[in-house]
């Protein structure tokens, strides 16, 4: 078969050249060039030309909003990030370090699926069928009838799966699949939007393939390397195309794992699942906050406990600091949180509650590894970096949220009243929160301080 004509496409202005050129011939743009499979001016049969036919104009006030099934995976904390399970015909795209877990996740996922029932495919790129064999083997599924295809050539994937026609698919991964009809390398940006492109257009479609409605269409989980900035390797409009981005998070060197939904068409984005490296593999953590708070025999100056929410999970996590004497520049750093935030609430501490931290070098740290970029943790942040400076840890069991303005104010956080309670369910009993977020009927076991102002957060601390 006679490979397709190559154009090259600037990804700037949309101009197209003949050849590759280090300058976009129509904008003037350096090394935008990207190449593409050249469109036949010839009338060409479309393998997905059963999608046009059925496509209808409808009112929009006369669709029927019906919910989309859900298949439980089997992992609970895999399902709470992609909103309850995977959706038959719907595209995942799963990212993250090397060996930091994603194909073992993915492989306990079938096997669990296919012992529920499901028709199951797990397409390798990267490894052999014997090393895919051996690894299900240390992960105790050495019985597992997960079917598995060793295959990097895209019209051979898209005929397997037309074949077998699988309940769910696992491409692992999207940068080793390549297509003939482009000449350029595996893992190159024309190559993974070309095979992504029609990856995804086997998934919509397989549902109603050659105008015959199947029981169930498939649903298309890739996986995709990350650069070394930790975003996903490839064009941007690979995670425009799917329907849920995942984002594994997480030191190599420790066991536990974050999964973070980025995107979500079906489910709430910004959701986590927590899970622990095992020798059998991942396992979900029921309780994440439990590895987000050192345990201390003692309080320690420069501890303060948060309560910060992902998703619709709420989470004790731990704020330390530590504000030692610097030098001529003294240094601001800060681990898991936002570091021009940092410098940011230092000013406002000064300014607004005289204490200075000018000559000090001040350092926070999110304990766990875990990220925070909701500005909830603003309060839990001064009074730490307040409690180190001073040498006067906080009393046992106390925890603080809330925003701080440039004003000085303390302003409430989103679902506060989740937040209290997840505080009391495990056993915290003293709060400082903004006065918005104070309930109206008392919290049983927890004694509540409500302030509108820095200062008399601070007054608050200087009390207990």
């Amino acid at each position: 078969m006679a490979k397709a004509k190559t154009t090259y496409i600037c990804n700037d202005c949309g101009d197209a050249s003949p050849k590759w050129l280090g300058k976009c011939p129509g904008c003037g743009a350096w090394n935008t060039l990207i190449e593409s499979v050249a469109e036949s001016m010839a009338p060409t049969k479309n393998r997905f030309a059963s999608l046009a036919k059925t496509a209808e104009v409808a009112i929009l006030g006369d669709i029927d909003a019906v919910d989309m099934a859900r298949t439980p995976t089997g992992h609970e904390e895999l399902d709470r990030v992609l909103g309850g399970g995977i959706v038959e015909g719907g595209v995942v795209l799963i990212g993250g370090d090397p060996g930091i877990g994603k194909s073992t996740l993915l492989l306990q996922a079938l096997d669990s699926l296919q012992r529920s029932g499901q028709s199951t495919l797990y397409v390798t790129g990267e490894e052999s069928g014997a090393q895919i064999a051996l690894r299900s083997r240390r992960l105790g599924l050495g019985q597992s009838q997960v079917r598995v295809l060793a295959e990097i050539q895209l019209d051979r994937i898209l005929a397997t799966l037309e074949a077998t026609q699988p309940d769910i698919a696992v491409i692992d991964s999207i940068q080793t699949v390549y297509s003939d009809q482009l000449t350029s390398a595996p893992g190159s940006v024309a190559q993974v939007r070309e095979c992504a492109a029609h990856l995804t257009r086997y998934a919509k479609a397989s549902g109603h393939a050659d105008g015959v409605a199947r029981a169930r269409a498939t649903c298309i989980v890739l996986v995709g390397h990350v650069t070394k900035e930790g975003a996903l390797a490839g064009p941007r409009v690979l995670e425009h195309m799917v329907d849920t981005v995942l984002y594994f998070e997480g030191d190599t060197h420790s066991s536990f794992r974050l999964v973070r939904a980025i995107k979500n068409r079906f489910g709430a984005v910004n959701e986590i699942g927590v899970f622990a490296m095992t020798e059998k593999g991942l396992k979900g953590v029921s309780n994440p906050s439990a590895i987000f708070l050192s345990q201390h025999v003692e309080p320690v100056p420069g501890s303060c406990v948060m309560v910060t929410l992902e998703g619709t999970r709420p989470m004790l996590v731990e704020i330390q600091a530590l504000v030692d004497s610097g030098g001529p520049s003294p240094r601001r750093l800060s681990v898991g949180l936002d570091k021009d935030r940092l410098a940011m609430l230092l000013a406002v501490l000064h300014r607004h509650a005289g204490v200075a931290c000018m000559d000090q070098d001040v350092f926070v740290n999110a304990v766990g590894g875990v990220r925070i970029s909701e500005p909830a943790a603003d309060l839990a942040v001064l009074l730490a970096i307040t409690s180190s400076l001073r040498g006067k840890p906080l009393p046992r069991g106390f925890f603080a949220f809330g925003e701080v303005g440039l004003a000085g104010e303390v302003r409430p956080a989103p679902r506060g009243q989740e937040r209290l309670k997840e505080a009391a369910k495990l056993g915290f009993s003293v709060a400082l929160v903004p006065k918005a977020n104070a309930p109206k009927k008392p919290v049983e076991g927890l004694t509540i301080h409500a302030v509108d102002r820095i200062e008399q957060a601070m007054e608050v601390m200087r009390a207990l």
